[in-house]
């Protein structure tokens, strides 16, 4: 049932109406599901974002999702995948490997090393902030500016 629960709030989540020109479309934000993501498979690749929560109706939940929704772009900029994790009873491995208490983000590098733990919502200003200051992050920016 929670599963349900988690796709269901992950489905609409992805309806939201969003802002902006009809000739090009913003991105749509990764979103996976817990139950089928392994951090392994983001290695170098992805930055992932990891969103717990006990029920998919957590206030804080939602909000960290609108916020995540609000400015796709900017994080599919940074090569962020955003994983939703509302079921605790299904003891997902991900649950297992970084033990959230209630709600909680996890942000993840490139390289695997969880880099930030938060108990409350982050804009999407604040988690781009942080992820800009990470050596990868860094590694990207000279490389995109012609400086490495």
């Amino acid at each position: 049932m929670k599963r349900l629960q988690t796709l269901a709030a992950i489905a609409l989540f992805s309806l939201l109406p969003v802002v902006g020109s009809a000739a090009e479309d913003p991105p749509e934000l990764p979103l996976v599901a817990a139950d089928v993501a392994d951090l392994k498979q983001f290695l170098w690749t992805k930055r992932p974002i990891v969103v717990f929560a006990d029920s998919a109706a957590d206030p804080r939940f939602i909000e960290q999702m609108t916020f995540l929704e609000a400015d796709a772009a900017a994080l599919v900029a940074r090569d962020v995948v955003v994983i939703a994790d509302t079921d605790p009873a299904a003891k997902s491995g991900l649950r297992a490997e970084l033990r959230p208490r209630g709600f909680g983000l996890v942000l993840i590098d490139k390289d695997g090393e969880v880099k930030l733990r938060k108990p409350a919502p982050w804009s999407v200003r604040e988690i781009t902030r942080s992820i800009d200051k990470w050596p990868t992050r860094q590694q990207e920016i000279r490389v995109e500016l012609g400086k490495e």
